[in-house]
């Protein structure tokens, strides 16, 4: 049906409901016009919001970045290295050549014996030895050699220690990274394949902090709000820097500044994160290791088959390093002050065969 000829002087002059012809109307002969255009304008605004509003991929394209985004094979039959594969030589120059102040920091979450609702396996320390006594008469007793010693317990993976997961760590459809079977990690025997030892050279590689509270104009998020390529994209703009091939991308969410002013968080109210979205941008940029202020997968996920699509797809498909639970409030001030977000990005792991993972303190060298 043809509009009346009304309604084409009302959205004359970019929809000015204050045209002369409009304002030419009475009270009540301009209340049904401006009802329509009103409406006229919130289809607008809806239509353009879902112009802008990320695209969710479905459970089953999701499921399907097992096959679209796997590197099994990429680097050979026999790989253990997964994405750190794309840190070479030149890859560790070029980093170097980013330090020119000597200026360090680091990037680690003190760890604390503590109990708390998201670290239920706290940490323990005991003294070996200590050094009470050694300035009573009796010391020499002991001997002349005056030492402690220490012994600790540390239950890494999970919300709170700072830590990097081996490609062991997850598996999908009793498999892990490169099709070996989950049987090969064993009770007796630890992770036979794809433990954390194989980090024995360390990681040295170019480090960019995208700091998405910042776009998003939040001091931290909150659970269960998620992370897009939007974001991403928006946080690179804003500072003026771009994720490349090889890069170490640390994400600052304000997560444990969130929790030393608020305090933790239960596992099942949820974790800020990356969405799933986010998969296929990670693998064409090339993005060799992610650290995040968080556990890296928003929670809830969104999704019934997959409640860490950036754990599962990445570790278990793409051999993604994934660094969780770091803190990146000191690294920030640093990059603000600066005007700097890239750096030299260096972490060892403890060279610990067997295991799934490792302590880690990453650190940032302007």
């Amino acid at each position: 049906d043809s509009q009346p000829l009304w309604f084409d002087r009302l959205t004359t002059n970019g929809d000015n409901p204050f045209n002369p012809f409009v304002l030419s109307l009475s009270k009540d002969q301009k209340r049904p016009h401006l009802e329509l255009l009103d409406r006229h304008q919130a289809n607008c605004n809806e239509e353009k919001a879902n112009d802008m509003a990320p695209r969710i991929p479905s459970e089953e394209e999701v499921l399907e970045y097992f096959n679209t985004l796997s590197n099994w094979g990429r680097w050979g039959d026999d790989d253990l290295l997964g994405t750190l594969n794309l840190v070479d030589n030149e890859t560790r120059i070029r980093a170097a050549a980013l330090v020119k102040l000597g200026i360090t920091v680091g990037c680690a979450r003190p760890i604390s014996t503590a109990p708390a609702i998201d670290t239920p396996i706290p940490p323990l320390h005991f003294m070996l030895e200590s050094g009470e006594g050694y300035n009573l008469a009796s010391a020499g007793a002991r001997g002349p050699r005056q030492a402690v010693g220490d012994l600790i317990a540390l239950a890494f993976h999970g919300l709170y220690c700072t830590h990097i997961d081996a490609l062991s760590h997850v598996f999908w459809d009793g498999k892990m990274y490169g099709g070996r079977p989950a049987e090969m990690v064993t009770t007796r025997g630890g992770a036979t394949v794809n433990d954390v030892a194989v980090l024995k050279d360390g990681v040295i590689t170019r480090g960019v902090l995208l700091d998405i509270t910042k776009v998003r104009g939040k001091e931290w998020f909150e659970p269960g709000e998620a992370v897009y390529v939007e974001d991403l994209e928006a946080a690179e703009a804003a500072q003026g820097v771009r994720v490349g091939v090889g890069d170490a991308l640390c994400l600052r969410l304000g997560w444990y500044k969130r929790r030393l002013a608020l305090g933790p968080v239960i596992r099942v109210d949820g974790r800020p994160g990356l969405h799933a979205e986010t998969l296929p941008w990670l693998r064409e940029r090339g993005v060799s290791l992610i650290a995040s202020d968080a556990a890296h997968d928003v929670i809830p996920s969104g999704y019934e088959a997959l409640d860490m699509p950036i754990h599962q797809v990445g570790i278990v498909a793409m051999g993604l390093w994934l660094l969780d639970n770091a803190n990146f409030d000191d690294l920030v001030v640093q990059c603000e002050a600066l005007g700097r977000w890239d750096f030299m990005f260096t972490m060892a792991a403890l060279r610990f065969p067997t295991v799934t993972g490792s302590p880690v303190t990453p650190l940032a060298t302007f």
